[in-house]
């Protein structure tokens, strides 16, 4: 839009005044604009460092638990593997002891196995005869040289 020029030198002057006003409001505004907008940013600053700063915080108690988590995991794990190793352990002592056991009953049940049976009977039978023998030639000798 195009602006006629005033023949009055006095109005011409006024709207050189207020153009120039115009310019220092406008200006003033602009200023004051960007200092509204430095401020808010230093408050969005400060407030995103805070917030950083929080979850920093959060972020170590997280690692924190997390790393407490995997050593009980850890070491629930390894106790649970030594109680299988000595499960395993007792379950083969137990087996070989069971083994022991029926291969002793199995020759005692074949021919071979129950003369060898008697023997060793027959065997116990006469150290225990022999011990007693022993005992009552003691008893004798020891009442014939008290008389």
């Amino acid at each position: 839009m195009v602006t006629r020029k005033s023949k009055n030198p006095e109005l011409a002057a006024a709207a050189k005044h207020l153009a120039a006003a115009v310019k220092l409001v406008r200006q003033a505004i602009n200023q004051k604009l960007d200092e509204f907008g430095a401020a808010a940013s230093a408050q969005l600053d400060k407030a995103m460092q805070a917030a950083q700063t929080r979850r920093g915080k959060a972020e170590r108690q997280f690692d924190a638990l997390l790393s407490k988590a995997e050593r009980g995991l850890t070491k629930a794990t390894n106790d649970a593997k030594a109680a299988l190793h000595k499960a395993v352990r007792e379950a083969e002592k137990r087996l070989q002891t069971t083994k022991k056991a029926t291969q002793s009953k199995l020759t005692d049940l074949t021919p071979a196995g129950k003369a060898a049976a008697k023997k060793a009977v027959a065997r116990k039978t006469a150290v225990k005869k022999a011990a007693a023998r022993k005992v009552a030639v003691k008893k004798t000798v020891a009442r014939r040289s008290s008389v």
